[in-house]
């Protein structure tokens, strides 16, 4: 796809005096207390921030946090935690907390060399349903937009969509374009074979993205609830498992589409199940035609485990979206052990996303392996689906003219 891009900007000189809009993620969890427990967005938007303050940019940066009521400022709507976390990691001059600035909309005060957090976007009335005249606002604030909010390009809003129309110049930061790199690495020219790994509790939610994937992939291995509905589909007794009957021919479809194309969608032949729902019950494994009417199945076993594996160290290019099983409980934690280490192993490009995913990676370890981590939930979920999203869409637009 076909962006201006920050780095290219900069690298030209072209953002030197010019007041830079960055619109981030620092949308970050926190506890009772608003301290934040969990920094990756944060980090995660440094690089694109310290380029335009090395540029020599005024710059300003915004982003959303929680869920406000728009026009209805609360103390825990404040990015204030954010902007004390944000200048720790810019360290001089901002050791202690980013200037965070209220009402901005109407004018920033920002000097060449300097950065400001603009209060959270969400506050601002028009902000969701994209407000034209809230955008032309906003854009007169900037001479560059950069969007490096990967987890919000599935959304049109003021500062995701908007602003990028307005703008005298609509740029893609640092961070939103390693998520187009890779996903264009993965996707649209992937090495082959190609493997998708989608799992979840529900076929529902990610019936399109399977639809999706089914027309495109070498194989489909599908994981947790998704696969008990597919072993179902398949003639197979899960026992008191989690599943959805009613879109049997919905499964029974995306498997008859992958073998018309010569593709597979690998259904287990063993499995691990319990009688209850619990870290303390008791795992037996068992080959996936004697589950018994009592049973839940809550992992893949060993010898799907092991094939798996072997198929995925010989791709040539892996989309994980979930955990084969309840990773959180250790004695059902094998398969997405197994398919972990695999993908760690391969020599196959692999992207990952979805927050149970990153979970998953994280708990054995494997950052360092996976070859690129998405920072977006839902953004990758659509991008998964075949979906253009809002962001890319505006940010090729003007790069188009």
């Amino acid at each position: 796809m076909n962006v201006i891009r920050f780095t290219d900007l900069c690298a030209q000189g072209k953002a030197a005096g010019q007041r830079v809009f960055i619109r981030a993620d620092l949308n970050v969890p926190q506890d009772d207390a608003g301290h934040i427990t969990e920094d990756t967005r944060i980090r995660a938007s440094v690089p694109c921030i310290q380029l335009a303050l090395d540029a020599g940019a005024a710059v300003m940066v915004t982003s959303h946090l929680g869920r406000p009521t728009e026009g209805e400022f609360k103390p825990e709507d404040s990015l204030a935690p954010v902007a004390q976390r944000l200048g720790e990691l810019l360290g001089h001059p901002y050791e202690n907390g980013v200037p965070l600035v209220s009402n901005w909309v109407d004018g920033v005060d920002v000097k060449p060399g300097q950065v400001v957090l603009l209060e959270n976007c969400r506050v601002n009335k028009g902000e969701k349903k994209n407000d034209e005249a809230l955008a032309r606002k906003l854009a007169a604030l900037t001479d560059i937009y950069v969007n490096d909010a990967f987890g919000t390009a599935h959304r049109a809003e003021a500062t995701t969509y908007g602003i990028a129309q307005f703008a005298k110049v609509a740029a893609a930061g640092p961070l939103l374009a390693a998520e187009m790199d890779a996903i264009t690495k993965a996707l649209a020219q992937p090495k082959r074979p190609l493997v998708a790994i989608v799992a979840g509790s529900k076929v529902s939610t990610k019936l399109t993205i399977l639809k999706s994937l089914s027309a495109n992939v070498d194989q489909l291995i599908v994981g947790g609830g998704i696969a008990n509905t597919f072993m179902l589909a398949a003639g197979l007794s899960i026992g008191k498992s989690l599943a959805e009957p009613d879109l049997l021919d919905q499964a029974k479809a995306v498997i008859d589409a992958m073998r018309a194309r010569g593709a597979d969608v690998p259904i287990p032949v063993d499995v691990v199940t319990a009688k209850t729902f619990a870290a303390d019950a008791p795992a037996t494994v068992k080959a996936a035609t004697d589950v018994a009417d009592d049973d839940l199945i809550l992992d893949i076993g060993p010898k799907t485990a092991a094939i798996l594996a072997a198929q995925l160290r010989e791709a040539g290019t892996i989309v994980w979206n979930g955990p084969v099983g309840v990773f959180e409980f250790d004695a059902f934690a094998g398969g997405t052990k197994a398919i972990a280490q695999a993908i760690a192993e391969s020599s196959a490009f692999s992207i990952a996303g979805g927050g149970d995913t990153l979970a998953a990676i994280a708990k054995y370890g494997i950052e360092k392996q996976v070859g690129y981590i998405s920072t977006g939930g839902g953004a990758f979920l659509e991008v998964l689906e075949g979906k253009t999203l809002p962001a890319f869409e505006i940010l090729a637009k003007r790069a188009a003219g």
